[in-house]
């Protein structure tokens, strides 16, 4: 947990980023994903998780419409 206060801001939101993305996928690492899970808080992968589920299903929305869209 210290070594997560030292971490910058903007590595911690691209690790965070980078472990939900890997998990959506499955391939997620046995030690990166005890990492996350050894973090203060899940909110921020609960929230990341959200937000790529949001744009998953909002990016099938969109290839649905453009290929089902009369000319």
């Amino acid at each position: 947990m210290d070594s997560e206060k030292k971490t910058p801001p903007k590595k911690r939101k691209t690790r965070i980023a980078i472990s939900v993305i890997a998990a959506l996928f499955g391939v997620q690492s046995e030690r990166n994903r005890q990492q996350d899970f050894n973090q203060q808080s899940p909110r921020p992968f609960i929230i990341g998780g959200i937000i790529a589920i949001g744009l998953f299903v909002a990016l099938l929305i969109t290839i649905t419409l453009l290929v089902t869209a009369k000319h």
